[in-house]
């Protein structure tokens, strides 16, 4: 995946979505007056670098943020460490988004945080609805965040 390009390059409102993770966050950006969306994956520090470039008047990020939803039970049917290896996966993750809103405040970059859904879609799926041959699931997230599926 390149840089972002063509999107900042118009002067219409960027929506860009982001799915925190801790090793790269799925990040969209989205201009919905071309209906033109972008796909990447950050690793924190690349993401940093790229927010602290962006003209903010005319940027908003949604921000994925689980930590939001009221249980985070993983019980269903797993064993007792695989439910563990799955709430610390989901707690690093949580944290990862929570150091991402920090990032944001601390850019003065305006933002929305919203729960996850538990809508997942595939890749095939996503071509359907996008256009977009290849995609991850944390990118096709962050788009779901930004597009208004």
């Amino acid at each position: 995946m390149n840089e972002p390009s063509l999107l900042f390059k118009k002067k219409n409102m960027i929506l860009i979505g982001i799915d925190p993770d801790t090793k790269a966050s799925g990040v969209a950006l989205y201009n919905k007056e071309i209906k033109l969306l972008e796909l990447y994956n950050f690793p924190f520090f690349k993401l940093y670098d790229f927010l602290k470039q962006k003209d903010i008047r005319n940027v908003k990020v949604i921000l994925e943020a689980g930590w939001l939803n009221k249980g985070n039970w993983h019980t269903g049917g797993s064993s007792k460490t695989a439910a563990t290896a799955i709430g610390n996966k989901t707690g690093a993750n949580h944290e990862a988004g929570k150091k991402i809103e920090e990032m944001l405040q601390y850019l003065n970059i305006p933002y929305e945080l919203r729960k996850p859904t538990t809508k997942k879609v595939d890749s095939k799926f996503f071509e359907k609805l996008t256009g977009i041959k290849r995609s991850n699931q944390d990118a096709r997230d962050a788009a779901l965040l930004v597009i208004g599926y």
